[in-house]
């Protein structure tokens, strides 16, 4: 797997904002990615030193519409942590 294809999006919520000031980002990744290829591609797309990955999977919620339901897909994020010597991600200074 290439590194884009492993990292989908960054996650902008208020809780990852408050993270990202102490080095750790939240993006949505690629379903079968484990933490070293999610490691890798973080450090290859940002140019940064990955110091642990944490993973969730996301199961879909369900939702309605009159009669009719479904689930919303199912996804997995990873909680990326950077070294303390490490620079931060250019990406996320401008949301905060």
């Amino acid at each position: 797997m290439v590194a884009q294809d492993i990292i989908i999006r960054p996650i902008i919520t208020e809780k990852s904002m408050l993270g990202a000031a102490e080095k750790k980002y939240t993006f949505e990744v690629a379903k079968k990615a484990n933490k070293i290829e999610i490691a890798k591609a973080v450090e290859e797309i940002f140019g940064v030193k990955v110091a642990k990955v944490n993973t969730l999977n996301v199961r879909g919620k369900l939702r309605r519409q009159g009669r009719n339901q479904g689930y919303t897909r199912s996804w997995k994020k990873a909680y990326v942590t950077l070294t303390q010597d490490s620079k931060e991600i250019e990406f996320f200074e401008g949301m905060m």
